[in-house]
């Protein structure tokens, strides 16, 4: 598999006494793992460093066994100039969402990332989508003698995240010699993999079996598909970030070869999902719609009645079926 050429984060540092750290809007498990983990790495090595800032949109619940996490900034209010930002897991300028004037602003910039749609938009853009997650990445720009078992427990949860509890096909053998790696630290992996991923709350259960209840199968049951519109979302109380893990659920139906998720988010806007098995490159329809991610897990936001949005998917996955 190949490696980019990283250089270690202390190179990146010289001269450097204020950091400013984001991640993606609606940040997920390897969004925050790679923020925090690098968050307290460089709390805990680079003395000379006297701010470092981590910019996230709210987080889940569970995620808050990470150390740290009660350090976030949720808002963007201040009007702070940092000598550094660094973007991470975000594959575009527009996915900072509030932070980008931070980063608009910051002497320089950076940006580890794994997304095949990233085209770089940092000064310094390490981007690799041959390795499984962002806090893989960053990983290898540590030195490993001094990751503590906080930092480890952040990045084991973005890469157990990122790798479907290391299921998926971005898991390479080099990516469970990382996850080895971050064991050595003597952290609580099962505990991190059942609180942050496995776990759901009774409400989540509802919807993810709403959300099955009423899907339907096309393209000759290698696509299923379900959505949830907002007055639903109401009505059992959830939030988008209720909705995680519902797109992966449907795509381990058997005879499956492309999962559609979409959830309503305004009057004719939907946010969609997309994942796929072994040969639908779902990247490539997100892209075509606006959005972006990964060969087998993209999304996008679209525009349209529920109806358009579906027929408008389905044409695209059925010129690579």
């Amino acid at each position: 598999m190949r490696m980019i050429k990283t250089n270690n984060i202390r190179e990146e540092l010289n001269g450097i006494t204020t950091v400013a750290i984001s991640g993606h809007i609606r940040p997920d498990g390897d969004c925050v793992g790679s923020c925090m983990g690098l968050y307290l790495y460089l709390k805990e090595n680079f003395p000379q460093l006297n701010k470092i800032d981590v910019y996230l949109q709210e987080i889940p619940e569970s995620y808050h066994i990470i150390s740290g996490t009660e350090d976030i900034h949720h808002n963007c209010d201040s009007d702070e100039i940092y000598d550094l930002f660094i973007a991470l897991d975000c594959g575009d300028l527009g996915r900072l969402g509030e932070s980008v004037k931070y980063f608009q602003t910051a002497r320089h910039t950076l940006c580890y990332d794994h997304h095949v749609s990233n085209k770089g938009f940092a000064d310094t853009d390490y981007v690799d989508p041959a390795v499984s997650s962002t806090s893989e990445l960053v990983y290898h720009v540590m030195d490993p003698e001094k990751i503590t078992k906080e930092t480890a427990e952040a990045l084991y949860m973005g890469i157990a995240h990122d790798t479907g509890i290391f299921q998926y096909s971005c898991t390479s053998p080099h990516t469970m010699e990382v996850a080895a790696e971050l064991m050595r630290k003597d952290i609580d992996c099962s505990y991190i993999i059942d609180t942050t991923y496995m776990e759901k709350t009774y409400v989540q259960n509802q919807i993810l079996g709403r959300a099955l209840l009423e899907s339907i199968m096309v393209l000759d049951g290698r696509c299923i598909i379900s959505a949830i519109k907002k007055k639903d979302m109401k009505f059992y109380g959830v939030e988008p970030s209720d909705l995680d893990g519902i797109v992966s659920q449907m795509r381990l139906t058997r005879g499956v070869e492309v999962a559609i998720f979409l959830y309503e988010t305004n009057v004719q806007e939907y946010k969609v999902s997309l994942r796929s098995k072994s040969y639908v490159d779902v990247c490539k329809v997100a892209q075509y719609f606006g959005g972006g991610g990964h060969v087998r897990a993209a999304g996008c936001t679209m525009q349209g009645s529920m109806h358009d949005v579906i027929n408008n998917l389905t044409l695209h996955i059925e010129k690579q079926m």
